[in-house]
């Protein structure tokens, strides 16, 4: 399957793209494909100080993927 990511701030930096096509075998759920990515890069945020969002919506990391979704990842933001 198929699956947009889009990463943001400190994410974006260290993946070097802001979007990325990935491709991963079914099932998978959020908390599992964060955990591939986290090993792949070197991410530093554990998932509990990330938001996920599938397909524009806020999500619980335990939400299960489908091919075409769009995931992205949230780090802390700071700013006003």
């Amino acid at each position: 399957m198929k699956i947009q990511i889009r990463y943001f701030a400190e994410l974006k930096e260290q993946v070097g793209a802001d979007q990325v096509l990935h491709r991963c075998e079914p099932p998978l759920t959020a908390a599992e494909l964060y955990a591939r990515l986290r090993e792949r890069h070197g991410f530093r945020f554990d998932p509990a100080t990330l938001r996920v969002a599938i397909n524009g919506a806020f999500a619980d990391w335990q939400s299960a993927l489908s091919d075409g979704d769009e995931v992205s990842f949230l780090p802390p933001f700071s700013g006003g």
